[in-house]
């Protein structure tokens, strides 16, 4: 029999709807439920696509011995951290604090208060290297919840106040300026792997926030070591495993410092980020390489992340079935020189081989390789590989596919949205713009409701129940904003301020000027979560400052501006510190010292050719953070289009930063020159 997840919209929640552990969403019923019966509470958080989440659901929540134990002693919790990115964070700062470490899936032991006083990551099913068996640790948990129930109430107690005594320096509410900038990048440069690309070891991680801070520091200072990190790592990238090199597209990590294993699962966000990063690389240098990863990504994305109503899923799994029932991790991506040949024939196989890294003993289990390009002395022809890839594609296909989470995430949605408006714009594919508006109407449509406030998540059209959070209002912003400047539609710059300003009025430390995660008038939990560092994806809080920058710089609004310079002083506290964990905030902090510049075309109408022609032209432009506005004079559209008149009756771009304007253009080169200074 279902338990109570099998109404839930998320897609973690409905694989673990048949356990026969009795499971509760996250409600306020689940806690009350916990204090009638007066025990504590299990609170398990993972995602769809974690692969030791599933690990530890096979193990021990489909066994019914360990599901009855659960059931009698506890209350059992069940949370997506997709879906409750705050939930998640509150806990996961208790897990960190206490263990030094933590991860998904996530195990704590909270009492009927929500207050935590015992944690954990995956537990085995039986003793296993220093690790007690999750019915161990069940065991000890109960039996202090019975015998020692006033220490466990004080451990508990105690972390709760830790935890609220943990404060974040912000800094001196001011922008970074061109030393705290330098010092990030020196910081950077000793962290960089210049063999391999990227930073740091195994797991490597894709740097996509830092690279965008690279990029623009080198348009801004000219410091070509910032470029060629950029570009060493992009390449390396592309190069290894890590990057799908037949259906495009990237895995979550690398498990080894060459890129050359990756952990399988494709996230949306990943994706939506190197998009961006390889088009403003291509912008930057026109790199062939850029080029082609930029539109492979974007395809990927719209092929296999595409939901019917428009959005994007979150993810692809990392397992899948090797084809005899059990399900293993990579079985989708890799492959053996025995399958070369079944697919290729004898001589094409030994090519493919060859150029794709696969040998006999394997890069990854089991004889299996990863395909990757390793550097090579010959030539190949492009014709042939391009007939191999197709085909080696078309025989992938018919392989059982890894599962994929159809949730749609606000945020990461609108990540993607700025990614294919602005790939779809470079490379001339107003196919990829298309789908950003579709992505863009469909959060306009099932996301926001009369007062502009998010949802965070839908499924198959059907918002879900959980209230976006910061990330949700910049990033989708962010994606906004990109629309506005690639369609020449005003009304994506409105939603953009409608966003914006809750986040000034509902996520905003007045006194501070700090950034919560969430809104003042959210559900209350133990802490109110509170973190500006970058991980996956940019935090809300230098998603905001970028956001806020972008549209200050569209309208002239003061308190946007105001608000996005007061963020940005906790990057002036971190960048110098940590600058791997705080990228989005340092390009943030690029755009700002820059200008950012903006940048208005007139034309008598978007179809004229002098008016597309500037328009490209300024998209180009590779000023940090610039922001374009394109429509006929005197429209409506955009502030930026106020009083600014044709020149001699032909389109005309206009240029101004810091309060001071250049004289009007009608000529592409002038315009490129100044755009690229």
């Amino acid at each position: 029999m279902p338990n109570r997840l099998a109404h839930e919209t998320s897609p973690y929640l409905l694989q673990h709807a048949d356990n026969p552990v009795d499971w509760w969403p996250w409600s306020a019923e689940a806690f009350e439920e916990a204090r009638k019966r007066n025990v504590p509470v299990l609170l398990s958080i993972g995602y769809s696509s974690c692969h030791w989440c599933h690990v530890m659901a096979h193990e021990s929540f489909e066994d019914q011995q360990t599901a009855e134990y659960l059931n009698a002693h506890y209350v059992s919790v069940k949370v997506d951290r997709e879906e409750r990115p705050d939930v998640d964070a509150v806990y996961m700062e208790a897990v960190q604090a206490a263990t030094g470490h933590g991860g998904w899936p996530m195990t704590v032991f909270l009492t009927p208060d929500a207050e935590p006083f015992y944690f954990g990551t995956y537990f085995p099913p039986a003793p296993r290297q220093g690790m007690p068996s999750f019915r161990q640790v069940l065991q000890g948990v109960q039996q202090a919840w019975e015998d020692r129930r006033d220490e466990v109430t004080e451990v508990a107690g105690k972390i709760v106040r830790d935890l609220a005594g943990r404060e974040i320096s912000y800094g001196d509410a001011q922008t970074p300026g061109e030393q705290e900038l330098a010092q990030a990048l020196l910081a950077l440069t000793r962290e960089y792997d210049p063999q391999r690309g990227g930073f740091g070891g195994a797991p490597k991680f894709p740097p996509s926030m830092v690279l965008e801070f690279l990029l623009r520091h080198h348009v801004r200072t000219g410091a070509e070591g910032a470029l060629q990190m950029a570009q060493d790592t992009c390449e390396r990238m592309a190069r290894g495993g890590i990057y799908d090199q037949l259906g495009g597209g990237f895995a979550r990590y690398s498990v080894d410092r060459d890129w050359i294993v990756p952990h399988f699962e494709k996230m949306l966000y990943d994706n939506a980020l190197l998009c961006r990063v390889y088009a403003h690389l291509w912008r930057a240098t026109g790199s062939e390489l850029a080029r082609r990863v930029a539109l492979e990504t974007a395809d990927f994305l719209v092929r296999e992340l595409r939901t019917a109503e428009g959005g994007f899923a979150s993810a692809l799994d990392a397992d899948s079935d090797d084809g005899t029932g059990k399900h293993v991790e990579g079985a989708y991506y890799v492959w053996t020189p025995e399958q070369l040949r079944e697919v290729l024939g004898e001589q094409d196989a030994e090519l493919a081989a060859q150029y794709f890294g696969v040998t006999e003993e394997g890069t990854f289990e089991h004889g299996q390789s990863v395909l990757q390009l390793p550097q090579q002395d010959g030539l190949f022809d492009a014709g042939e590989i391009a007939s191999i890839r197709e085909r080696l594609l078309a025989a992938r296909v018919e392989r059982p596919a890894p599962g994929r989470d159809d949730k749609v995430v606000a945020a990461w949605n609108g990540l993607a949205i700025a990614a294919l408006a602005e790939t779809g714009a470079y490379f001339d594919r107003p196919d990829l713009v298309e789908a950003a508006l579709a992505a863009a109407d469909l959060l306009v449509r099932l996301h926001l409701d009369e007062q502009a406030r998010l949802t965070r998540t839908s499924k198959d059209g059907h918002a879900g129940a959980n209230a976006g959070v910061l990330e949700d209002y910049a990033d989708v912003a962010e994606g906004f904003l990109a629309l506005a400047s690639v369609t020449g539609e005003g009304v994506w710059l409105e939603f953009a301020g409608f966003l914006l300003d809750h986040v000034l009025a509902r996520f905003t430390d007045e006194e501070s000027g700090a950034l919560f995660d969430t809104a003042a008038d959210a559900e209350r939990l133990i802490r109110r979560p509170q973190d500006p560092t970058d991980n996956a994806a940019p935090s809300g809080w230098t998603a905001a400052a970028n956001a806020l920058l972008s549209y200050a710089a569209h309208t002239g609004s003061g308190p946007h501006r105001t608000a996005a310079e007061r963020a940005l002083g906790v990057v002036k506290a971190l960048g110098p510190r940590v600058p791997r964990f705080i990228g989005w905030g340092l390009a943030a902090a690029e755009a700002a010292l820059d200008g950012p510049r903006e940048v208005a075309i007139v034309g008598p109408s978007l179809d004229h050719e002098g008016t597309r022609t500037l328009h490209r032209t300024a998209l180009l432009g590779t000023a940090p953070g610039a922001v374009v506005a394109v429509g006929a004079p005197e429209s409506d559209e955009f502030p930026l289009l106020a009083d600014r008149p044709l020149v001699g009756g032909e389109p005309a771009a206009y240029v101004c930063r810091n309060f001071t304007c250049d004289a009007p253009t009608t000529e592409v080169g002038r315009l490129r020159a100044v755009l690229n200074d």
